[in-house]
Formats: structure tokens, sequence, C-alpha cells
């Protein structure tokens, strides 16, 4: 792969001004989190992301965006209640988001379709904090009060209160699917006073805290205060007010407050008094997080650090446990401005973000034990397109939309340029750029490969650009008209088939429509859309059933998340974040010589409902919309792809080393298209594509897969190299993968996967090596069958009761017995025994005898109070995952025709590996191919073409993002850059 570094492509992330889950912390949940269970990020340039945890994969799933002066600054869940329906069934309430963001109106938003689903406003200020009340349990009964014929309040939905500007506060009701202003619990005070933070003691109180020393507590049943309290004067030079920049309460009720002096206090749940304060960072706290158990707390604030604190026992018998700061480290190299915690038995992970725009996952459990996980700022769809025959890189991001030529290879060129005598050609050049007029920010972009057609969205609208290239090298665009119903609509995903005949368009209410592209006569070809779009219907299928208290997001896990046309540009693939897959194939042959298609009533009426019946289908079918003889129809293999186990991250055909033209194709009389008759004036022939048909998949959970959409069926080569075989390496890789490239020839066949820090090749023209070739055994004995009595041994020694793991005083292993496999938390993973170290609470050193030659270090990371059921879980599971391994290794002999058992079984033909990866490149935004085959392999010698292909990977280090000034403490060195700052 020749690979161009471009750092110039502008993309800069935005702070994270807001973090919440969408479910309450559950310590009673044995699992890691309803399947429902979303983190919603809420960015200072308005974006709204929806991370789905996935078992500690971490997916991006979707990112709604914002637009100009738009901001996000508090968000919130809340659950509706479920109902019965007509047969008696529970059915799962729907779970809404809400957000606040520099102006009067709390916002719910409808993240299946990417829009505002409705707002409220009143007439108070500016809105700064909000909070959602706490859930009911099913086991309790609405307790509705009704005081002279008014109703107070539905305790079965939860109210939203917020904070404003002006210090007045306000709650707002979620019944019956609405949003609607309920009370103002109090008027602005003559001197007003900010409510910066604001949260639920339960589920009739209201802590808030304000910008005058002040935390408060309301009734929000008779709207009156309970209790004022101060926490005194500014610091000495300082301001006189001390801002609370932040309350939470625990399970027991105890107030937790963060505010300007870098003070966490801790305040009695019942008289209000404050129990302890702790002055642990050295500038303002802006965000403090509690844990489910209430035992753990943790303060963020603008000195970049992560504070810990826990309970500690006291130093005199009888005392009560006081908080003490246990540890504090720097994830963030910025301010820490949000803070989530969601808690189950095997998940514990606090999520924080700031102004260095990072989300970062850290464990709380298991503080210390296991590494914190940054997650990427930059989108997981690449917001860079290009058109390797111009050497074009196309990119976007807010309302802008850049259009560079990047020059060959360096070498090539300046070679070039010396025996030409003329100067070397620049890298790069920037030929054109589009600034969207509107607010929204920009959804989706794409170019045809021929550079004649640029197409942009927003969520309210399309806009198509004709690019015609000048003799100095840049580009001019001139708007093109689109049709009347793509007017009306934005869309959320553009894609151009390769052939350049097609554009297609997902809505935000995950329509798929076809653009059929046309060009004029020689010698202009000036492209433009014939004005009716084709409308493709997805089959049928039921959503996703769940448990009823775990709550639904309705149909969003249908919506479309990837799309792929195959390389002759007659098949279609959409996938959605369910997994399920709708593929559609091209019919006929092109026929220029027949009329367009013409809008008629009945079809526009058609295509206009939004109806996803049987019979509708059925009727699209029936009467399909014929353009120049052809028309897309659904697979007739489609009912046979099965569903995929998560969303699918990338999607891509197989490229075609001798591509198929459409128009080309004979039939077997040898006409390139059929006769009209009298019965059939307009004939089409019903021919499916015969070109290459492979698609690989990679699924959001790192699984492999590669299906064969005409046969219905998954290919040789995903039969013979089930995911089992994958890589260790690659399989341990925590990032999700962001796209692919093909390197295709007659001798290999490359796929480049790449990530936001890694970048991985497959080569599918050989199998990957079995996993008894990669995976060394842990105890260095292969035979089975010593291994298998080894492991029954091990099992029936921990059935008695849970014993401590002994090391002698090198910090070997010393039992004889493997260490059992501890789940993850949902951060980062395991820390290392020897990275570890001799601490508190993880080991201790026990000396046996006068001498203390039998040292040991005995680790306390193992509960002594282990229940056996737990264990005999744990070792079914283990027996279940061997035994699937070894029918596994079975299988794959037998898919791939050979012996499993003998003496041929061990032995493999030597060759190079099918498999390379590195992570050299970082942060990557995206990689795309950059220069045509031809000019690559034209005037080379062999071995330079045995590069590969050559391609443009877009970086966005973090240290070229421009960020404001941080704070600078005692004894920590600034960068230059910042002290040159200071000097000017």
């Amino acid at each position: 792969m020749d690979v161009h570094r471009c750092r110039f492509v502008p993309y800069p992330p935005s702070a994270i001004n807001a973090l919440a889950f969408s479910h309450p912390s559950s310590l009673t949940t044995s699992s890691k989190g309803p399947p429902t269970l979303r983190l919603a990020i809420g960015r200072a340039n308005g974006d709204l992301e929806i991370w789905n945890p996935l078992r500690g994969a971490w997916h991006q799933e979707s990112i709604i965006r914002g637009g100009k002066d738009r901001s996000i600054e508090g968000l919130a869940w809340t659950q509706d209640p479920e109902e019965e329906d007509k047969n008696g069934f529970k059915v799962p309430g729907r779970l809404r988001l809400f957000s606040i963001g520099y102006s009067s109106s709390v916002t719910e938003w409808e993240i299946a379709t990417g829009r505002p689903l409705r707002h409220a406003s009143a007439n108070y200020g500016e809105l700064w904090c909000m909070a959602a009340q706490s859930r009911l349990p099913s086991t309790e009964k609405d307790d509705t009060k009704t005081v002279n014929g008014v109703e107070l309040g539905i305790t079965r939905y939860q109210s939203i209160v917020v904070g404003c500007a002006d210090g007045s506060i306000v709650i707002l009701s979620t019944a019956d699917g609405d949003l609607q202003f309920q009370r103002t619990l109090t008027r602005p005070p003559k001197r007003q006073a900010r409510v910066l933070s604001i949260a639920w003691q339960s589920r009739n109180t209201v802590v808030t805290g304000h910008a005058d020393s002040t935390i408060r507590i309301y009734d929000t049943r008779n709207g009156q205060q309970i209790r004022q309290m101060s926490l005194g004067a500014g610091p000495q030079g300082g301001p006189k007010e001390i801002l609370v920049w932040s309350v939470k309460c625990m399970v027991d009720g105890t107030i937790v407050s963060g505010d300007s002096t870098g003070t966490v206090s801790f305040w009695d749940a019942k008289n209000y008094s404050r129990l302890q304060r702790i002055t642990s960072h050295k500038a303002d706290i802006l965000e403090v997080a509690v844990s489910a158990d209430g035992e753990t707390v943790f303060s963020g604030g603008m000195d970049r650090r992560t504070s810990l604190y826990r309970r500690t026992a006291g130093s005199k018998p009888g005392e009560k446990k006081r908080w003490a700061e246990v540890a504090h480290q720097r994830f963030h190299s910025h301010d820490v401005k949000a803070m989530a915690v969601f808690e189950t038995k095997k998940i514990s992970i606090l999520a924080s973000g700031g102004l260095d725009t990072t989300p970062v996952i850290v464990p709380i459990r298991e503080f210390g034990k296991e590494h914190h996980r940054a997650l990427s700022a930059l989108p997981q769809q690449p917001p860079v397109r290009s058109v390797p025959s111009s050497r074009l890189l196309v990119s976007w991001w807010d309302r802008e939309v850049s259009i560079w030529r990047v020059s060959g290879s360096a070498k090539k060129q300046g070679a070039e340029a010396v025996l030409e005598g003329l100067p070397q050609p620049p890298e790069k050049k920037l030929v054109a750029k589009v600034l969207l007029q509107g607010e929204e920010s920009i959804t989706s972009a794409d170019i045809l490969q021929d550079s004649s057609m640029l197409a942009v969205s927003t969520l309210s609208e399309t806009k198509i650009f004709r690019l015609k290239e000048k003799v100095d090298g840049t580009i001019t665009l001139r708007k093109l008209d689109l049709p009347e119903e793509m007017t009306k609509f934005g869309a959320k995903h553009l894609h151009a088939s390769p052939d350049c005949k097609w554009l297609l368009c997902i809505t935000s209410n995950n329509k798929i429509q076809l653009l059929r592209i046309m060009r004029t006569a020689e010698p202009e070809r000036v492209p433009y859309l014939l004005p009716r779009p084709i409308n493709l219907r997805r089959l049928a299928r039921k959503p996703t059933q769940f448990n009823y208290l775990h709550g639904s997001h309705g149909a969003y896990d249908r919506s479309i998340c990837r799309v792929e046309f195959s390389s002759d540009s007659r098949i279609l693939v959409v996938g959605d974040l369910s997994g399920h897959l709708d593929t559609f194939v091209l019919e006929g042959h092109e026929d220029l010589t027949q009329d367009p298609p013409v809008t008629s009533s009945r079809s526009n009426s058609r295509s206009s409902s939004s109806s996803s019946s049987s019979s509708s289908n059925s009727d699209v079918e029936a009467h399909p919309t014929l353009v120049y003889a052809q028309h897309w129809r659904r697979n007739p293999t489609a009912h046979l792809i099965p569903k995929l186990p998560s969303a699918p991250l990338i999607m891509s055909f197989r490229p075609s080393l001798t591509p198929l033209s459409s128009s080309s194709t004979t039939l077997t009389n040898g006409a390139t298209h059929l006769h009209p008759t009298r019965h059939t004036p307009h004939p089409h022939s019903h021919d499916l594509p015969h070109g290459e048909s492979r698609l690989f998949i990679l699924t959001a959970e790192h699984q492999i897969y590669e299906f064969d959409i005409l046969a219905g069926q998954i290919s040789d080569w995903s039969r013979r190299n089930p995911t089992s075989t994958l890589p260790s390496d690659f399989r341990a890789i925590r990032d999700r993968a962001m796209g692919s490239v093909w390197d295709v020839n007659p001798t290999r066949q490359r796929i480049w996967l790449y990530g936001s820090a890694w970048l991985w090749m497959f080569n599918l023209a050989q199998d990957l090596p079995k996993p008894s070739d990669t995976d060394d055994d842990d105890d260095g004995d292969s035979h089975e069958g010593f291994k298998s009595i080894k492991d029954s041994t091990k099992r029936k020694r921990r059935k008695g009761m849970a014993q401590m793991l002994t090391h002698d005083a090198d910090g070997d292993d010393v039992s004889g017995n493997k260490r059992r496999k501890e789940t993850e938390s949902g951060a980062g993973g395991k820390i290392r025994a020897h990275e570890l170290g001799t601490g508190i609470g993880r080991s201790v050193r026990r000396t046996v005898g006068p001498d203390g030659k039998d040292a040991k270090i005995i680790s306390l990371d193992h509960d002594l109070g282990t229940d056996a059921s737990d264990l005999e879980e744990e070792d079914e599971a283990e027996a279940e995952a061997e035994a699937e391994e070894s029918s596994s290794s079975a299988l794959i002999h037998l898919r791939r025709g050979e012996p499993t058992t003998g003496i041929e079984a061990g032995k493999d033909v030597k060759r190079p590996p099918p498999y390379w990866g590195t992570y050299k490149y970082r942060p990557i935004l995206g990689i795309v191919p950059i220069g045509s085959r031809s000019e690559t392999d034209g005037g080379v010698e062999e071995e330079e073409n045995d590069r590969g292909v050559e391609v443009a990977l877009v970086e966005r280090p973090m240290f070229e993002v421009d960020l404001p000034g941080r704070y600078h403490g005692d004894q920590e060195w600034q960068e230059r850059k910042d002290m040159g700052d200071l000097v000017r």
C-alpha cells in the first residue's frame, strides 16, 4: 500500500458538555446492562451522539447533527410506564431523550429519525441545568392525588425539573407521551441567583446549587423551600460568592456537592448539615458522580483531575466511617465537564468528558486494577470521499465541504520535475469549497466517480452541484434542480453508484430512494436527474422483543446505518442497527431508446405511503418503475440471508477484476434489447445480475462474514474461515472499525480495515491459520487428553470453597492451577499483576517461620466469600467454551477438506501469513483510494507495482486541534506554545 499521510483536512472535534445513560444503575441485575442501554453524548456544536456499550465493545450507532449557534448543555432520559395490549401482554414503555442548550426550551429527540420531536418553552429564563425524576419501582402503585378536582401529578411518569439563569425552577410533565409545563417551584428572586446544578433527592424533593454560595432544598408537592445551606464566603483574594457547579444525591439521600473552591462537601440527608468537606482540586470542581451503592464518589474539574473518594473506617473502635480521597488521575488533557455512572453486578463504569473532546470510560469497582478506555472523538463513519481517477479528496464538517487535489508520489513527481526543469508540484491543492446556507450541519455527502457531480445533504434538504474543471485546475460548482419529492426531505445517507448512474438517498425516516442520473448529448455531457425517484421497500420484520422493564427505543433498531453498491452497480444492500440486511437487484438491460418514466398519481400516492404491509410490498413488486427497460426489485434470495448478531460496521463488495457493464451485455439472440409488441409496448428483461456478488461484512462485535448475495448463502471463504479463526491480536482490538479499502489483482485479494488507531490487512485469497496454530498453550502441553484431565481436576478442587491465589517471593504462580478468567467491568482490560505491584488492597507479604525464608505474596483480589454456585456457573461456562473451541476446530478442518486426525492433520504449507496490522497511524479520520490503477501501474518497475493500492490516509491528531487555554497548577511545566502566547 502506497500511503499519503494527510493532515490538512479540517475536522475540529467539539467539546463534550453533557453525558447521560438511558437506564439507572441496578445492582440486582446480573447482566452487563439491558440490551436497550445507550449512552448519549452532547457536544458544544449541537451534535448528539448515541453510543451502544455492547458488552464493552462501545459502538457509536448514530450522530444527530447540530447546527449554527447550537449547543447541548444538559441531557436526561426518561422511560414511560409499560402498558398492556388488547391480548393482556405488557408492552415496554418508550425511552425518551431530552436536552437543553443556551435557550429557554426543552427539546425531546426522536433518535430513530434524528429530528426534534417536540419543544417545551414558557415565560422563564435561559435554562442552565436539568434532571429527570427517579423511576417508580414496578412493584409500587400510582399514588395520584386530587385536590379540589385537580390532579397533582402522575407518579408513574417521570417529571423533568430545570433550573434557569434568573433563579426560577420549573417542573415539566412527560405524561401521556407529551412534554408540558406543570408548575413553577420558585419565582425569580429579587436578587437573582443563577441555578447552576440540580438533582432529585427523592421523587418529591429537589436539591439545587446556586451561584450565591447556597444549596437549597424544595418540596415539589407544595413548592415550599425546606432548607437553605450556605457554603460561606469565597476564598480570600478571590470572588465573594462560591459557585456550586454540581450536586448529586446518594441512594441513602446524602447530598454531595462540588464548588468553585475545589471542595467536595457531604451533607446529611435529614437535617441537611455539612458532614465533611475535602479540598482535593486546585481549581473549580465542575462535576461530581456517585456510585450506585453510595460508597464511591468521583469529581472532575478544571485542573484536569479525576479524583476518587471512598468511605474509610475510623481509627478508633466505634468511630463512624469518613470520606477520604484515595486516588486521583488525569484521564483528560483539559477541563472535565460531564460525568455519568452505570452499574450492575457485572459492569461498573464512569463515563466522563470535557473540553478535550474525548469520552473516557473509567472502571469504578475495579479502579486501579483495570485500565481506563478513551473512546474516539472522531465519527464512526468517515466524513471523507475520493475520486481516484481525478485524485480528488472530498471532506466535510459542520456546513462546509472542501475538495482537494492530492498529487502523485512525491518521489516520482520530484524526478519528473527535475528532468523537465520545472518546479516541483505541491502535494495538495484546495480546488473548491462550498458553504451551505442555513443553520443545519451536513449529514452526508458524496461525489460521482467521474467527478461530474457533488451531492450534499442535511436533515431538511438535499443539494446537487455540477462540477466543472477550469484550466488552472480549480473546480467551479453550479447548483442543479432536484425532483419535488427530494426538496421536501433531507437525507442522512447519500451514496453514488460506481457507474455514476444512480444516487441513493436514505431519508431521515429511513426511506430508500434512488435517483437516476442522466447526461446531455456530447460534447457537454452535463449531468441531470430524472424527475421521478424510485422508492424501494424493505422486508417487513417484527421489532426486536425485549423485557418490558428494559423499555423500548421504538423503531430505532431499524434505522439504516450502512449502504453499499456492488462493483457493477446492479446490487444494492442496506443494513440496519438490528443486524438485518435488505438486498435489491437491478433487472434487465439498459435501453436508452425507450422514453423516460412518467410520473403518475398512482405511483406518487403509493410511494408517498410509509406503510410496510405485505399488500403494499406486493403492489410495488407487481408495478415496478421502469427506467430505460430496467427496474429495481427485491433480491429473490433476500429471505435466505440471516440476521447478523450485531449492527454492520463495514459492508463492501469484492471488486471485480473483469467488470461487467449492464449496457454491453447482450441477450442469447444477439440483440441488445427487446422489441415492443402489441401486448408489451414497453418490454423489459428479467435477467438478474451475474457479476461479483460476494459481500464482506464486519459487525460491531468485530465478527467477519462474507455472503454471496445472489446465492443467499455465505461464501466459500467465510465457510472455511469462521470468526474463531481470526487472529487473537485482531480480536483484542477495542476500537471499532471505521472503513475499508480493497487491493485486488490476479495474485491477491486484500482488504484493508482501519479504525481510529489501527490498520489491519486480510488477504482473502488465503485461509486464515487455525486457532491451534496461532494461540499458544499456556501450559506448554498440547496433548488434549492431558489438558482435559488437568482441567477437570482443577474444577474439582475449586468446587469446595474459594481459595486465595498464592505466589512465591518472585511473584510466580506456585498453585499449579490457572487463574480463572475474570470478567471485565466494561472499561479497559485488566492490568497485569506484575504492573500492579504490592500496594494497599492488592496483595500482602506473608512470612512463615522465624527466618522468613518461606515468604509468599498473597493476592487479595479474590473474594473469600465467593458463592459455590457462582463457581459452578463459571466452571460450566469454561467447559462449554472448551467444548465449543474443540468442535469449532474440527469443523474448520471439515470445511477446508483437511483431515481432523492422524499425521496429515498437523501439516500446513509454509507461506506468508494472510494478515498484517499496525498501530503506526493515529488518530485516523479516514482512508480513501487516490489515483487510478492504470496510473499506478504504468511506467513503474515491478517492485514498485507490488506496493499495492495508493491511498490517502487522513489523520487528525488532537494536538493540532485549537482548544481554549487550560489550567496550569504549581510545579507544572507549560508547553512552549503557551509560553509563547504569554510572551506575546
